[in-house]
């Protein structure tokens, strides 16, 4: 019975260790989902800038704008650089306890996208 356990044992040892360099190359291997280019978002300072020399709209302005379809919470907003332009990233609870992350051009104050 022992040798059974041993000869099961390194079997095992053995597939695990062959796997690894597998699952290595895995996490390595972009994914469509993130091959996007990251966004920068802007620090206060930056953000107040834009805001007051009329570059951006105001973040109450942009939430007003996205309070009917995506109802709930905020949580958190920033003010992001994409390919598109600026756009204010909002995350919201909703009622319901879902986390909604909402997309909205900075300039116009469209609902530009919603994750």
């Amino acid at each position: 019975m022992a040798a059974v356990a041993r000869a099961f044992a390194a079997a095992l040892l053995a597939v695990s260790t062959a796997l690894v360099p597998v699952q290595a190359q895995e996490v390595l291997r972009p994914t469509r989902l993130h091959a996007e280019v990251p966004r920068a978002c802007l620090n206060a300072k930056e953000r107040r800038a834009l805001v007051e020399s009329g570059a951006v709209l105001r973040l109450a302005a942009a939430v007003r704008a996205v309070r009917a379809s995506v109802p709930g919470i905020l949580v958190r907003a920033r003010l992001c650089r994409r390919p598109e332009g600026l756009a204010y990233v909002l995350t919201v609870l909703g009622h319901d306890g879902k986390v909604t992350h909402v997309i909205v051009d900075a300039v116009k104050g469209t609902l530009v996208g919603e994750r």
